[in-house]
């Protein structure tokens, strides 16, 4: 097979030798297995799947986790593999068969420069309640927010060309949450995805993960978790200068369009700052030039003012006829806002905070 698998490892049990072996088996001559930090009592598997032939083995002497293990696999393809054209990841635990593998490798020669998937059928009767769960709901919110449409977010059998290794070396992430800001990547750099659909296999319900549901769980919505938590700040900044200005105006008294505008516009004005701000060190790490993307910023900013304080004005005082100022024009805003949020996340992640796309 024209690739060269990489399989990233913590403590294997006897699973690790029966994956390498169907690989041989399938044809595949280049497989790179990387030990991350093992204790000792496991070393012995490593060594065993080396000796069956053709197993280059990387050992990190400390446990770093999965993506670093990919990226340490990724770096010695770089330098030691140029002139391999594809690589594919799979997982030690039994749960990729060969087959599938050596098919998502075939579709990846079909579309030499996209991203291949091999992607779970969750509907069988015997995948765990937990992971159906959970895949279902990855699933929805990176399509609602991120505009990933893959129907795997987790799997960890991807297939990719060697031209992109350097994008993959260069995002961030040093455990599960690698494979879902590899996915942002991907689409940030408008990488095509492609899925191949693999038998769903299962043992003992995936026991021997290493995957810790809360802690790992908030890794991988990581994004989205800085996302929420710089809009909230930004929002009570907002809301808090909304209400105030906006009972202040009403018993000066302003009229209701001029009430509501200068309100509107006045809080934006301070919130934004404070959302941009977080939004370009924390949320995006942005490292694109500050000027451009500030003026990126502020043209959605401007935008979504205007939105915002149409759909308000139209609802409190054409839809329901509000006068003099009253807390529940701040209920109607909430409401706008919470839905302009999801479309801004999607503006800011694919064009104000994104990479220069890669020649």
């Amino acid at each position: 097979m024209n690739a060269t698998v990489i399989i990233p490892s913590l403590n294997p049990d006897e699973k690790i030798i029966s994956t390498v072996q169907s690989l041989l088996d399938e044809g595949f001559d280049d497989i790179v297995l990387v030990d991350d930090g093992s204790s000792d009592e496991h070393k012995a598997r490593f060594e065993e799947a080396k000796a069956l032939g053709n197993v280059t083995l990387l050992v990190h002497e400390v446990n770093k986790g999965k993506g670093r293990a990919m990226k340490t696999a990724f770096e010695y393809i770089l330098k030691n593999r140029p002139n391999q054209p594809n690589v594919i990841t799979v997982d030690g635990d039994g749960q990729h068969l060969a087959k599938d593998v050596k098919r998502c490798i075939e579709k990846l020669e079909e579309n030499p420069h996209s991203f291949v998937l091999g992607v779970r059928n969750f509907n069988l009767e015997h995948v765990p309640a937990r992971s159906r769960m959970g895949n279902k709901i990855t699933r929805t919110v990176f399509r609602l927010l991120c505009g990933i449409k893959v129907s795997d977010t987790q799997t960890g059998l991807r297939a990719i060309p060697f031209e992109h290794l350097e994008l993959m070396c260069s995002i961030d992430g040093d455990r599960y949450e690698y494979e879902s800001n590899q996915l942002f990547a991907v689409k940030q750099a408008g990488i095509a995805f492609n899925e191949v659909v693999i038998d769903t296999v299962y043992i003992e319900e995936n026991q021997t993960s290493h995957f810790r549901p809360v802690r790992d769980s908030i890794r991988i919505y990581g994004i989205i978790i800085r996302y929420i938590a710089s809009s909230l700040a930004s929002t009570l900044v907002d809301v808090t200068l909304f209400t105030a200005l906006n009972l202040i105006f009403g018993k000066i008294g302003f009229s209701n369009e001029l009430r509501i505008i200068l309100a509107e516009a006045i809080a934006r004005l301070v919130s934004s700052f404070v959302n941009f701000s977080i939004n370009r060190k924390v949320v995006f790490k942005s490292k694109e030039n500050y000027g451009s993307t500030m003026v990126k910023y502020y043209i959605l900013c401007v935008c979504q003012l205007a939105a915002s304080t149409g759909l308000v004005y139209l609802f409190s005082s054409v839809i329901f006829g509000l006068e003099d100022g009253s807390l529940f024009d701040t209920l109607i805003k909430v409401v706008v806002d919470g839905f302009l949020f999801l479309i801004s996340f999607r503006i800011q992640q694919t064009w104000v905070f994104a990479k220069k796309k890669q020649k």
